[in-house]
């Protein structure tokens, strides 16, 4: 696609109204009900759809594939990110009226990072084409690694901060409690950060380091910076809602990470074909439609699968 200056700036400027209107709803402190969640999840689901939709209408099927590979493609990545969201709220026993400002904040972060990770893809792949053999191997093993991970039960472990995290806290100090919604207070005359600053940290810096698989991901899909950008604004935009909307689903769901793997390891192997005929080598490549396809069953096969065996196991008990 050939963006002009004037359309990024004008969907930036779009998704900052979406995100000041996400803000102002949910500005005051409260609760969220799974129908707030809810009407929200599929606003937000709805929106994507009607962006893919112009994008088929004004630009042509191929980047509208492209988007909606992508979309879902990091909305399920996000799934998986939930798990160690809840994992976070635990350990800073976040008040569950505060949980949705902690999401918001670290999300938009999250956000604001990705955006330069985006950039740095893109002119690295525009550069040096043979980064795809890396984006391919890296992805086969994190699909190899995610099968190992699920079985360990990985999602169960404790989380432990980064090191990043840590230096922080030992440059600012931690007050010993939430002082509402501030995120620095005054504790014997020093500014100290509050546990919801922490919080808000630990949230964007995992999704950052989530990143690391998902942004080669999406490059396997689509070389177009813009649909990478829109497809992840869009997939953790509704982060917040579905986090409330399938928390209490997520452990239902133990065979995602299988289908995280196979979908990683896809894409991997996609990477790896496009490098290589690249390279002069005559070998396959798998096509937009066949790739949306493909993540749509794996998807579908292992969410289904997963709510199959925790009803027997449900019933067992």
């Amino acid at each position: 696609m050939d963006v002009s200056l004037g359309m990024w700036a004008l969907t930036v400027a779009a998704l900052c109204v979406l995100i000041g209107i996400d803000f102002a709803i949910g500005r005051k402190p409260h609760e969220v009900s799974i129908k707030e969640a809810g009407i929200w999840s599929a606003v937000w689901v709805a929106l994507a759809v009607a962006f893919g939709l112009g994008l088929l209408a004004f630009e042509g099927g191929q980047p509208a594939g492209e988007f909606f590979a992508g979309f879902i493609t990091e909305k399920s990545l996000s799934v998986d990110n939930l798990f160690v969201f809840v994992l976070i709220m635990a350990k800073f026993a976040v008040p569950s009226h505060y949980q949705a400002r902690v999401l918001m904040i670290g999300v938009l972060m999250a956000l604001v990072m990705r955006a330069g990770f985006i950039a740095a893809g893109a002119a690295i792949i525009s550069t040096f084409s043979w980064v795809f053999y890396i984006f391919g191997a890296f992805l086969i093993w994190t699909a190899w690694k995610l099968v190992q991970d699920a079985r360990n039960e990985g999602h169960h472990d404790d989380y432990e901060e980064n090191k990043l995290l840590k230096a922080v806290e030992r440059r600012f100090g931690v007050a010993d409690r939430y002082h509402g919604t501030n995120l620095f207070v005054r504790e014997n005359g020093k500014r100290v950060m509050t546990p919801m600053m922490v919080v808000m940290l630990a949230i964007g810096s995992t999704d950052v380091l989530f990143a690391l698989d998902s942004i080669p991901a999406i490059y396997g899909l689509t070389e177009d910076p813009y649909i990478v950008f829109t497809a992840n604004a869009f997939a953790l935009m509704g982060l917040r809602q579905l986090y409330f909307l399938i928390g209490g689903l997520l452990s239902r769901l133990v065979h995602l990470s299988y289908g995280l793997s196979i979908i990683l390891g896809f894409i991997g192997v996609k990477l790896v074909l496009h490098a290589l005929h690249e390279s002069g080598v005559h070998v396959p490549e798998i096509s937009v439609p066949f790739s949306l396809a493909f993540i749509v069953l794996v998807l579908a096969i292992t969410t289904t699968t997963s709510l199959m065996v925790s009803k027997k196991q449900a019933e067992r008990t």
